[in-house]
């Protein structure tokens, strides 16, 4: 498969059901972080502020979601019901995206982001 221009040129590779998860992972994002913008890297969709906050992928039973490892650290007690690594997390299909997490997990990368950026400033 070719990298893909955009999150629109991404989904089209997917079914209905699968665009629809896609498209409220994207919303939920981006409703948390409005100063984001939105990438494709990795072959994957992103947002990035102050470096990159987290990416996200169709998988063929879930949604993946990638945060960094401190946010999977950070939220592991909420996270206890789905399948976590280092730096992934697998939200199935079979459930609702769980959005008020994934923008809590986004704004805690902001935050750290921001924290990064800051330092570096000094």
């Amino acid at each position: 498969m070719l990298k893909p221009a955009d999150f629109e040129d991404y989904k089209r590779n997917f079914s209905p059901e699968i665009q629809d998860v896609l498209n409220k992972a994207r919303a939920i994002i981006k409703e948390a972080a409005p100063g984001a913008e939105e990438v494709i890297s990795y072959g994957m969709p992103a947002f990035k502020q102050d470096g990159m906050l987290v990416y996200f992928a169709a998988a063929k039973k879930h949604l993946g979601f990638y945060p960094m490892p401190a946010a999977i650290t950070k939220f592991e007690e909420e996270l206890a019901g789905y399948v976590t690594s280092k730096g992934a997390i697998q939200f199935p299909y079979t459930k609702p995206v769980p959005a008020q997490l994934i923008a809590k997990i986004v704004k805690f990368r902001i935050a750290e982001n921001q924290a990064k950026a800051g330092a570096k400033k000094k």
